[in-house]
């Protein structure tokens, strides 16, 4: 199973609120009480012990770009960063291993694969895409497909800006992995909004990238989402909203377009602001760092959960 990012050719509402989830659409909180959102899980595996996150960065990333990648994270896990923090954002993740009785797995940065020769082509398949996952760990990892603004993936823009999923079983183990495409060229009205004028729906102006890089800043949405729903329901049959399971709601999938507090569509919520640059972010990382992150289901109030509410 993988799941996929919006649908951006669904309904006016999924296009506005962007573009980072999976077939996701929000309600107007600012007009209608949202109703209860309700993760089951589904008594599947989940990860657990020590996990690597691996990257495998198909076609040209220059090191800035990687490194704000890179930096995002090892926030998830960093200490002594300023809240609200990324650490902070992801421990709302954590709250679903309580009622699993598996301990919530701990990530740490692994090994970096450079495909920067295309070695696949610059047109992927699904498939292409889990055969550059397996250039990362084998077992007990998280593979990150990382493909170039050049590099055409299957779905990517017209109903996805990035997946997650599962090898399949074997005898040398079973990855998951995740992949996230960079919109910067493609479609960043579509995969980097708040950061880009939206193709559709309500217009507003553009947000400043807190790090400097529209397509990256965008990129590190969709990844923060498909990390969320790799520790969340790696493996299909984890923790999503009652529905379709070859598209699930998830954890951050189901808050699609809310980033900070009062948000509705068009409008990505109350952020804060950096006083130096004028960039838009709501979690600081690690090395500094400032990042815009998803609005995330709480199980404990089966509502989205912003940082700063």
């Amino acid at each position: 199973m993988a799941c996929s990012t919006a649908s951006l050719a669904a309904t006016l509402l999924a296009l506005a609120l962007m573009f980072q989830a999976c077939l996701a659409g929000r309600r107007l909180t600012a007009l209608v009480q949202e109703p209860a959102i309700t993760m089951k899980y589904h008594k599947g595996a989940l990860l657990t012990g020590r996990i690597a996150v691996n990257f495998v960065w198909y076609g040209n990333f220059s090191a800035p770009q990687r490194a704000a990648i890179t930096d995002f994270v090892s926030s998830l896990s960093a200490a002594a960063q300023p809240e609200p923090s990324v650490a902070t954002w992801f421990k709302t993740a954590r709250k679903y291993y309580a009622s699993s009785k598996v301990r919530f797995p701990a990530l740490q940065l692994g090994s970096h694969v450079l495909d920067q020769s295309y070695s696949l082509g610059r047109r992927l398949t699904d498939r292409d895409l889990l055969k550059l996952a397996a250039k990362g760990g084998r077992s007990r990892a998280i593979n990150v497909v990382l493909t170039a603004d050049d590099v055409a993936v299957d779905g990517f823009c017209m109903s996805r800006c990035g997946t997650h999923g599962a090898s399949p079983r074997s005898r040398s183990g079973r990855f998951a992995y995740v992949w996230v495409g960079n919109p910067a060229s493609q479609c960043p009205g579509q995969c980097a909004w708040p950061f880009h004028q939206p193709v559709y729906g309500p217009q507003s102006a553009p947000l400043t990238p807190p790090n400097g890089d529209v397509g990256v800043d965008g990129m590190v949405i969709s990844l923060a989402s498909m990390i969320v729903g790799t520790v969340t329901n790696p493996f299909g049959n984890g923790f999503y909203q009652e529905g379709s399971a070859d598209a699930p709601l998830e954890a951050a999938t189901a808050c699609a377009g809310v980033y900070g507090k009062g948000a509705y569509p068009g409008y990505a919520g109350s952020l804060l602001v950096d006083q130096t640059s004028g960039a838009s972010f709501n979690a600081n990382g690690a090395n500094g760092r400032k990042y815009l992150v998803p609005a995330l289901v709480d199980p404990d109030t089966s509502s989205c959960a912003t940082l700063g509410n």
